[in-house]
């Protein structure tokens, strides 16, 4: 497998050489990952955080098992079905009640697209076409497609590459770290203000990431930014858009990131967790508001569709998923994550190549003084019998709900170790 990988395989964030090393694997089952070598893996990325309720769940492949002997996949356009329309119902159940109308889609980046064209078309609709700019913070990412790279951060995107390519969006600074905000001396707040103020016949829309800050740099910021950006959103009539593809379905403690600060967003986007991890299926949920002024402005109708939107196959499972979620407590689960991951990284904090550690749910992060070697520490992690993928100078955790403490635990001991072999010699 390595080998035939090595010659035709492109990789995510990789050279089409990539010297970094590779594992084949031949099956997944609750937390465990299993290797064509034998090694029996944790996985403490949840698959880059969406297998919330564990590999290979019988619930889930039932699901799918079912829906296959029906048919698999039926075009979107004249026709619906019911997985689309319960999951749909499922998602108006468990989110504001402004919020209405569910637009499937393929991926995370591609919800974050078509929240980008509704709300462009919604301000169309109110003849206001000069509202078509993205106000966003620095340190954010909303997917690598061309649309989201504009809206992402400029360096981590690569955006000298892409800059004569990339739409020209608006940025202000990173909100401040939780445990230094401070609402009367917010310089990010002051900024967004101050730009909001000066700006806003020409904005559409401030899109963030409620509370947690993803590939952009893993950083926590506190509610009450969340309280006051809305209220600025309301007061210079621009549109809030959250992002939610990486915080949804209680990774942060929450059962949506916006919940920490009680809010509701005008758009919002989902994806990742949603279908658990089985298939690819993202969401862009609307208000009322902005479906029904869209839809009655000629041409009053969405100019999106992908071929695969709404995916029988992907919304049962995705059903199967929430349901799976909501049949135990999960918040109990995450809050018992929380725990084990605060005293533990603590305690691996005092190694002197970390800088800080932090932790919100079900995610831990340690960010080291140094950018991490990926190749080699990541062999070590699976000598020791679990799985992390490193990024920049970022070693973080975001296990699956259903992980035991004991296995946790287990996890948690293993990355000390690694830790204390890889930085020895400070």
């Amino acid at each position: 497998m390595i080998k035939d990988d090595k010659l035709f395989v492109w990789h995510p964030y990789a050279s089409a050489v990539d010297k970094n090393p590779l594992y084949a694997v031949e099956k997944a089952k609750g937390v465990y990952i299993y290797l064509d070598s034998g090694k029996k893996l944790i996985d403490g990325m949840s698959s880059w955080w969406c297998v919330i309720n564990g590999y290979n769940h019988p619930e889930l492949n039932k699901a799918i098992k079912q829906q296959v002997d029906k048919f698999s996949h039926i075009m979107f356009g004249g026709f619906t079905h019911n997985p689309a329309i319960q999951l749909a119902k499922k998602i108006n159940e468990i989110t504001p009640s402004s919020l209405q109308k569910v637009f499937f889609s393929d991926s995370g980046s591609v919800s974050v697209e078509v929240a980008m064209k509704f709300s462009i078309q919604y301000w169309y609709s109110q003849n206001k076409t000069s509202k078509k700019k993205f106000l966003t913070v620095k340190n954010g990412y909303h997917g690598d497609t061309i649309g989201t790279m504009s809206i992402s951060d400029p360096i981590n995107g690569m955006h000298s590459i892409f800059n004569k390519s990339l739409l020209k969006q608006i940025y202000v600074a990173k909100p401040e770290d939780a445990r230094l905000y401070n609402k009367k001396t917010s310089k990010s707040l002051q900024q967004m203000e101050n730009t909001l103020k000066k700006l806003n016949s020409s904005i559409a829309a401030v899109i963030i990431e409620p509370i947690l800050q993803g590939a952009g740099g893993m950083r926590i910021y506190h509610s009450d930014y969340l309280v006051q950006l809305r209220k600025l959103c309301n007061k210079y009539n621009v549109l809030l858009i959250l992002d939610e593809v990486a915080t949804g379905f209680g990774r942060t403690g929450k059962l949506f990131g916006f919940n920490h600060a009680n809010i509701v967003p005008d758009i919002l986007c989902l994806g990742k967790s949603l279908t658990g991890g089985y298939m690819s299926l993202a969401a862009t949920v609307v208000t009322k508001k902005i479906a029904k002024s869209i839809s009655e402005k000629a041409p009053g109708i969405f100019m999106h569709g992908p071929t695969y939107m709404a995916n029988p196959l992907a919304c049962s499972v995705a059903l199967a998923n929430l349901n799976l979620l909501f049949s135990y407590d999960w918040e109990k689960n995450v809050k018992s994550i929380e725990t084990i991951l605060n005293d533990d990284l603590e305690k691996i904090s005092k190694n002197k190549a970390v800088k800080d550690f932090r932790v919100i749910g079900a995610v831990g992060i340690l960010e080291m003084k140094e950018k991490v070697d990926v190749g080699s520490i990541q062999k070590k992690f699976v000598q020791h019998g679990i799985w992390l993928r490193p990024f920049s100078n970022l070693i973080y955790v975001m296990p699956p709900y259903i992980i035991s403490k004991k296995e946790l635990k287990f996890l948690m001991k293993q990355l000390n170790t690694v830790i204390n072999m890889e930085y020895k010699d400070l």
